[in-house]
């Protein structure tokens, strides 16, 4: 006979008849007991020993928190303090920069006026200057002038008629042409 080695895949029967055993009429009370003196001692170590540490951690937890906001909020004045320091100081120094640009920017106006007055003292005597130079030579060239206008007079009126005319008259018509 051969043997079949197929797997089976129904339970076997265990010969238990009836309903499912906590529904079981008989054993219903019992259960209850059970059940109330398990609930009452779960609820007694719960509420002995495993809640007040629950209780304990939270209550760590909350202080932590506590003690977290209160530092956050300290931390938060001073660093409040600190850039209201810092923009005081910002403002210090900015009004010190001004002040000092301004104070600078006035010196070197004073600088620059004095400066510039002396640069107009040399300018002015210079100019005083160039103008006896110029006086000085527009009176030799006057002079100059005359002397070549007596000249020159003279010898177009010795063309012109033939003969030399007196210097002392040639002197007193140029000086007569000069004023005019």
């Amino acid at each position: 006979m051969a043997e079949s080695k197929t797997a089976h895949t129904e339970a076997p029967s265990s010969g238990h008849k009836g309903p499912f055993p906590p529904f079981a009429g008989e054993t219903f009370v019992s259960q209850l007991i059970w059940l109330a003196i398990t609930f009452v001692a779960l609820y007694v170590i719960m509420s002995r020993i495993a809640l007040p540490r629950v209780n304990a951690i939270l209550e760590a937890r909350r202080q932590r928190i506590a003690d977290d906001l209160v530092e956050a909020d300290r931390l938060k004045r001073e660093t409040e303090a600190a850039i209201a320091a810092y923009e005081k100081k910002l403002a210090e120094a900015r009004a010190n920069a001004h002040a000092i640009a301004a104070k600078a920017r006035d010196e070197l106006r004073v600088k620059a006026e004095e400066r510039r007055k002396v640069t107009e003292e040399q300018l002015r005597k210079r100019l005083e200057e160039a103008e006896k130079t110029i006086a000085a030579t527009k009176n030799a060239a006057m002079t100059n002038v005359r002397t070549i206008a007596i000249e020159a007079a003279a010898v177009i009126v010795q063309r012109l008629i033939g003969l030399a005319p007196s210097e002392k008259s040639v002197r007193e018509a140029v000086a007569d042409a000069l004023k005019r």
